[in-house]
């Protein structure tokens, strides 16, 4: 007889990156792009927001969590898995929307970088005005 792992799934997406997230019961583990977290995302502040939908629900030692991201940067792949999992979560356990949605946790910043005009430097910068 084989036990059966149920997943949960979630995606989530800031700035260019987006994360499919998979969560099981579990101890707590992550998984990122199949190394450790602490090894796919160097910074604290960042680890610390990716698990975030785990510490608001207090479910860090109740799921594993097992992430694919793509696109971007660092700091934005940690906004994209923290949105993911937020996502996972209420898939996993409805009754977490109140506190997830106080935290702004499920909330998608859609914020991109704008793109470049021509005759600009950049989005918005034009070159210096001359009078004389």
């Amino acid at each position: 007889m084989t036990t059966e792992q149920h997943y949960y799934h979630g995606t989530g997406r800031r700035k260019s990156s987006v994360a499919q997230v998979r969560i099981m019961r579990g101890s707590g583990t992550v998984v990122v792009n199949g190394k450790p977290l602490e090894e796919a995302v160097p910074m604290k502040y960042l680890q610390e927001q990716v698990l975030a939908p785990f510490r608001v629900t207090d479910g860090h030692s109740r799921f594993n969590a097992m992430v694919k991201v793509a696109g971007g940067g660092v700091a934005s792949q940690a906004g994209a898995m923290s949105h993911g999992m937020a996502r996972a979560l209420l898939a996993a356990d409805e009754t977490y929307r109140p506190q997830l949605r106080k935290a702004g946790l499920l909330t998608r910043d859609s914020r991109v970088k704008e793109r470049r005009k021509a005759g600009l430097k950049k989005a918005r910068k034009a070159k210096q005005y001359t009078k004389r």
